[in-house]
């Protein structure tokens, strides 16, 4: 099992299904996007104190691994 399974969920009523952070309405998406654009860990927890620094690093974990997954067309 992986690390981030204990933080993300995926529930089809919450965000249309969206990979989120478990307890909240906040997608793995959001988190994702908020660090491409140059918050770091402490704005994001500031802006948003339901989350953990854990939660951030669960949203890297699945992101990686989905990019793993991916299968490459030849």
């Amino acid at each position: 099992m992986n690390h981030y399974t204990k933080h993300i969920v995926i529930n089809p009523n919450i965000r249309f299904g969206k990979p989120s952070i478990k307890g909240t309405r906040i997608a793995v998406y959001d988190i994702l996007g908020w660090l491409a654009s140059g918050m770091n860990y402490e704005q994001i927890l500031s802006d948003f104190p339901e989350l953990t620094m854990e939660d951030i690093k669960a949203c890297l974990a699945f992101a990686a691994d989905r990019e793993h997954k991916l299968k490459i067309a030849s």
